[in-house]
């Protein structure tokens, strides 16, 4: 069993000063935003001390030396050949997403998403000055898949983008290749333009394969692009640096028109983070066999003492979807076991149609984090089963 070191909770609180360290109280366990309480890569860490002492902290105006760093990463990793020059140069994914949608889609256009899904993505559509049209994922078998069948629909009905999650986000479903070869095809029959965001897919985990979307995309004549980052799977999201890759020449040509100041905002130190992060993948994967030791612990552990949960395992990042709906709880098991628990995770309705009762828990943590959030919970689900409100004494984790 893989176990990386992580700092006790009371000194990263002292030490770091993100929104997972500051937004809630000292005494909540934060396990909502996906961010890592693992210390970054020394190589990461080594790369920034010597841009930093070289004063390397200027502007930048496109990927550089980024470009054929993460084309041999993804040729590696997925054997997806990436044309460095269809590589284009953004902050984060969601700027990417934006400024894609600004390029392909209208103005009062029509973009589907596929609900539960990550939260911004209703925001980004807004922002480009567009409307969402959700088509949710299909339970089927325990689980979820893309219903490629209201899709069609949804394409059929004059849809001007698609923003795919792949893998997805809250349920880390690894979409397979034919579901995608499905799409690709709905896509270029119906000229649906596709943003496949596919910043989680470096933590796919052992056994399972990532497709990405773009090769698809080109064998079947459909436009698309992708976005993608290191800040994820190296947990560098703060250092702003993302990348946007064409999946063919046309729709290179058009990111070609994205603004210079795309670009410029870019972060320098983030993207010589980048450069060394798609090289790091020793690290990358001594983490990922911390998060799947993490996600075996979890599912022991709701199933001993929250058998009530319902835990739909990811097979990638490190994001857990909890199905709390059958707790006791309420109608809003995320606030009662915020507000009582003390443990603070991701409100379910967030996400979109299909999330009421949900929750989702973040996994790149300690194991005893782990195990005293459980016990939290488990404790004010008791508590609520006796008619007492009380909290009980909680233990410093």
């Amino acid at each position: 069993m893989s176990v990386i070191k992580v700092a006790p909770l009371e000194r990263i609180r002292r030490e770091r000063s993100s929104v997972k360290w500051t937004r809630f109280p000292s005494d909540v366990l934060p396990l909502f935003v996906a961010e890592m309480d693992y210390p970054l890569a020394p190589s990461i860490v080594a790369t920034l001390v010597e841009r930093v002492q070289a004063s390397d902290t200027g502007y930048l105006d496109g990927p550089g030396p980024l470009a054929p760093a993460f084309a041999e990463f993804a040729l590696t990793r997925w054997g997806w050949r990436v044309d460095p020059g269809h590589v284009h140069l953004t902050t984060d994914v969601s700027v990417g997403i934006v400024e894609a949608l600004r390029l392909a889609v209208p103005a009062n256009g029509r973009v589907a998403i596929t609900p539960p899904v990550y939260p911004p993505f209703y925001e980004l559509v807004e922002e480009a000055s567009a409307s969402v049209l959700e088509t949710p994922l299909r339970q089927q078998g325990g689980g979820w898949v893309l219903d490629l069948m209201a899709l069609e629909v949804s394409f059929a009905t004059g849809v001007d983008a698609f923003l795919l999650c792949n893998p997805h986000n809250p349920h880390g479903i690894v979409w397979d290749r034919p579901t995608l070869e499905a799409l690709a095809s709905l896509a270029a029959q119906h000229d649906v333009f596709v943003i496949s965001d596919e910043i989680h897919a470096p933590l796919t985990h052992p056994g399972v394969t990532f497709t990405p979307f773009a090769p698809l995309a080109l064998a079947a004549g459909a436009r698309a692009v992708t976005v993608t980052s290191a800040s994820k799977g190296w947990n560098v999201a703060g250092l702003k640096c993302a990348l946007v890759i064409a999946a063919d020449d046309s729709t290179n040509e058009l990111l070609n028109r994205l603004p210079e100041e795309v670009a410029c905002r870019t972060s320098i130190l983030g993207l010589h983070a980048n450069i060394a992060a798609f090289s790091c993948t020793d690290w990358l994967d001594k983490t990922i066999e911390q998060i799947v030791d993490n996600d075996s612990l979890l599912d022991s552990l709701l199933r001993e003492h929250l058998p009530a949960v319902i835990y739909h395992r990811p097979r990638a990042s490190y994001l857990a979807w909890l199905d709390l709906s059958h707790l006791g709880l309420g109608e809003s098991p995320y606030q009662r076991i915020l507000d009582d628990g003390r443990v603070a995770l991701n409100n379910g309705e967030c996400f979109g149609r299909g999330g009421a009762g949900f929750a989702r828990l973040n996994l790149a943590c300690s194991p005893d984090t782990l195990r005293e959030a459980v016990s939290r919970i488990a404790a004010l689900v008791a508590r609520v089963a006796a008619g007492t409100t009380a909290p009980a004494s909680i233990t410093a984790a």
